[in-house]
């Protein structure tokens, strides 16, 4: 009986090595032959499942979003059943910073990507609806808060938004440079929460 192929599963190992060869070397080294070599398989396979760098440079990004979005529901659920809008958001976002190995990982590839996608518009494209799905996740949850008279008076959700986000992708470029220390960068986020969240709001 022929053995049975996981194709889902050898695309992902493939994706992974690609993410590894970007975090090690930079995204300028990932190629079809560097990627099959990280994952220990042929270029052929790896053609056989992406016919472009681009096709895996893509696939790797979808990885990236769903390995990230494993994490924000796995902190969130770990907060237990009834937890504060500000203790939820602040979960999700400590998700984004890079602020042990693992998410250094994820960061330097998230920064390589970044980087990819400005000059081709499809990848820009994906990247832009992420962002916009984001933002409009914690308006709505600041909406929320807002009503239940949890959020400082004055202060705009949309722009709020737009502010956490910046905020968050701030500090992980410089805890990437190592510009300071994680406890420093999550000193930094609860700050800026502060500004949005009443203190009873924790």
């Amino acid at each position: 009986m022929p053995k049975q192929v996981d194709h889902g599963q050898r695309r992902t190992l493939i994706a992974d090595a690609l993410m590894r060869v970007a975090a090690e070397r930079g995204l300028e080294a990932v190629s079809l032959r560097h990627v099959a070599e990280e994952a220990g398989v042929s270029a052929g396979m790896v053609q056989h499942y992406f016919r472009t760098r681009d096709e895996m440079m893509e696939f790797a990004m979808k990885v990236v979003r769903e390995r990230v979005g494993r994490r924000m529901d796995a902190a969130g659920a770990a907060l237990g059943p009834a937890p504060t809008i500000r203790a939820a958001l602040r979960a999700m976002l400590v998700e984004l910073l890079p602020v042990d190995e693992p998410r250094r990982a994820d960061g330097r590839v998230a920064l390589a990507f970044l980087a990819y996608a400005a000059v081709r518009p499809a990848a820009a494209a994906s990247m832009r609806a992420d962002t916009a799905g984001m933002l409009a996740f914690i308006t709505e949850q600041l909406h929320t808060a807002q009503h239940a008279g949890e959020v400082r008076p004055g202060v705009p959700p949309a722009a709020a938004a737009v502010g956490l986000v910046a905020v968050v992708e701030g500090l992980g470029l410089y805890l990437l440079g190592d510009n300071y220390p994680p406890q420093q960068a999550l000193d930094a986020l609860d700050a800026h929460l502060d500004l949005i969240f009443e203190v009873g709001a924790r």
